[in-house]
């Protein structure tokens, strides 16, 4: 192979590396900036290891994304009617570990939050809208 196919190989991969870290700076920007969304990592036990994310309240799901991927649609995704928390314990240095039964598949979802997420958490869950069937 020629220095100058090396070359221009190297200069190929840098701007596919640039590209690729471009690309995840601005989801995980986009993502930080949308309305409704706050820093929360999810566990696979109370302990960890967690795996940091940023999660997002929608209308009647509660959305989770990856910070570590360039997925489009969220990783994980938790419905509102039936989500409750089961236990909530102090972390460190103010975070919580808080500890929800989801509803739809009934397994604990691990959720490492600050406190005002925490509170953000509770509201929107209590918030949720009073199902009226059928009015004529």
């Amino acid at each position: 192979m020629s220095t100058q196919a090396i070359a221009l190989l190297s200069v190929v991969v840098v701007v596919l590396l640039l590209t690729v870290v471009a690309l995840w700076g601005s989801r995980v920007h986009t993502l930080n900036r949308r309305v409704g969304s706050f820093p929360c990592s999810v566990g696979r036990t109370p302990d960890g290891p967690w795996s940091s994310g940023v999660a997002q309240y929608g209308a009647d799901r509660l959305y989770w994304w990856r910070y570590r991927s360039l997925a489009a649609r969220p990783h994980s995704r938790w419905q509102r009617d039936g989500f409750v928390v089961v236990e909530r314990t102090e972390h460190q240095a103010g975070q919580l570990v808080v500890t929800c039964r989801d509803g739809a598949a009934a397994h604990q979802v691990h959720l490492l939050m600050s406190a005002d997420a925490y509170a953000g958490l509770t509201s929107w869950i209590e918030a949720t809208p009073s199902r009226v069937g059928s009015v004529i």
